[in-house]
């Protein structure tokens, strides 16, 4: 079947966010630090010119910030999510649910097939670009292709080429042109070919999208995975990956972060790991689910070649698998105890939530099932929902896992307001 796909992506995500909220960062070199201000995680296209890399580490590009007088943020990750949510839902007046698939926090992708005969496809996305910019602010560049595949191609093209003006539609070039731009591009730069791979493909002499999109499938299935025979399909305009509207079953949540400083009291780590719970939780119950084995894990930093380097787990099976945030934070509380020892300076610890199953599908052991003490779990666990989902998650929480100013909370020196908080609110006196 003839398909079109178009991905909408945004431009340098987070620094477009914090350029909404605070105009004087437009046109100035800004990056955005990882956890605990770790390293380059977004960079503007000025900071980009100046050379620093993705993933840079932040005391190594210091003295460059300082030359260029580089704006430097911490990652503001409520206000990008909020941004994300309307990003998306602004895309969704354009096609109908199963037709959008919401692919990561800034990139959407978009079965636009049934509208090729109604639209203009490049009017249509240009369309999509201008209400994304004049509604919540951030710039876009859409790709159009016959698959997935040649979508996201085309969409690197969009950012590469100021002449396609933030759209390439690569479903309506003409096949020698699109030829001649698939041989000047890397075979690095499609997606789902990954290092190794590309490395592995050079080798072979395949070096650019043209030389990969004309490689024998079936050898390319033998030297690698069907995946990437698919890839190469794909490149050729044939359709192999559809719109995914379920995201796989997870097989385990990980709920975890690094210290701003270094942890040496249990009271710390017992506090930070039912912060994680109590994280991870929520989205256990988001998806439905019920957790029965709990693995709680604690690191020291391996950087430090004065000391022998920590990294150990515990683990424990419940009887039944459950979904009672109380019981799951009292086991973690006491397998982080067992990990604890006095003379370590710990840098990181978190959870995992694993043997997932849904809740709707698990059936309870008429025998030794206490039916009343469930349903009475249930109550107070939806009572708890409302209440973070009225008031906030840090109104009610498991001890002094949420009270501010924790010793083992993250470093966020450089942390821009969330406008969508009730603190920014403006008030009158």
């Amino acid at each position: 079947m003839n398909k079109i796909f178009a991905l909408v992506d945004i431009n340098n995500c987070y620094v477009s966010c914090e350029r909404m909220f605070n105009p004087k960062l437009n046109d100035k070199p800004v990056i955005v630090l990882s956890n605990n201000d770790g390293c380059a995680v977004a960079r503007s296209a000025e900071a980009k010119a100046l050379g620093i890399k993705m993933g840079a580490p932040f005391f190594q590009i210091k003295d460059l910030i300082k030359q260029h007088d580089i704006q430097v943020l911490s990652s503001n990750y409520e206000l990008y999510a909020e941004m994300s949510r309307r990003f998306h839902g602004i895309l969704s007046a354009y096609v109908t649910d199963k037709e959008q698939e919401h692919y990561s926090i800034d990139e959407s992708f978009l079965d636009l097939t049934a509208y090729q005969n109604n639209f203009d496809l490049l009017q249509y996305a240009n369309t999509m670009k201008q209400h994304i910019l004049q509604w919540i602010g951030l710039p876009v560049c859409v790709g159009i292709g016959h698959s997935k595949t040649e979508a996201k191609l085309a969409n690197h093209l969009a950012k590469q080429n100021p002449h396609y003006l933030g759209v390439c539609n690569l479903y309506e070039m003409d096949m020698c042109s699109k030829e001649q731009l698939f041989a000047q591009i890397d075979v690095g730069e499609v997606w789902g070919v990954g290092y190794k791979q590309a490395k592995k493909l050079h080798k072979m002499n395949i070096n650019t999208v043209f030389d990969l999109a004309c490689a024998d499938a079936q050898l390319i299935r033998t030297q690698f995975s069907v995946v990437m025979q698919r890839t190469v399909l794909e490149l050729r305009g044939i359709s192999c990956i559809d719109i995914e509207h379920n995201p796989p079953a997870k097989q385990q949540i990980i709920a975890s972060r690094s210290f701003g400083k270094r942890v040496t009291q249990l009271s710390d780590l017992q506090e930070a790991i039912i912060y994680y719970v109590q994280d991870a939780y929520k989205r256990l119950r988001a998806d439905d689910l019920l957790c029965g084995c709990l693995v709680a894990f604690a690191q020291s930093s391996p950087f430090d070649s004065n000391k022998a380097y920590f990294n150990e787990s515990k683990s424990f099976v419940f009887l039944q698998p459950t979904d009672n945030l109380l019981e799951i934070s009292h086991q973690a509380s006491k397998l982080i105890a067992q990990l604890y020892k006095g003379n370590i300076e710990y840098k990181k610890c978190g959870v995992v939530l694993t043997c997932l199953e849904p809740k709707s599908a698990h059936i309870h052991d008429l025998l030794d099932t206490d039916v009343v003490k469930i349903q009475k779990v249930e109550r107070l666990m939806q009572s708890f929902e409302a209440i973070h989902e009225r008031y906030g998650k840090s109104k009610l929480a498991l001890g002094a896992s949420k009270l501010p100013k924790r010793n083992w909370h993250m470093k966020r020196d450089q942390l821009s307001i969330n406008p969508f908080s009730l603190k920014s609110l403006m008030r009158t006196h």
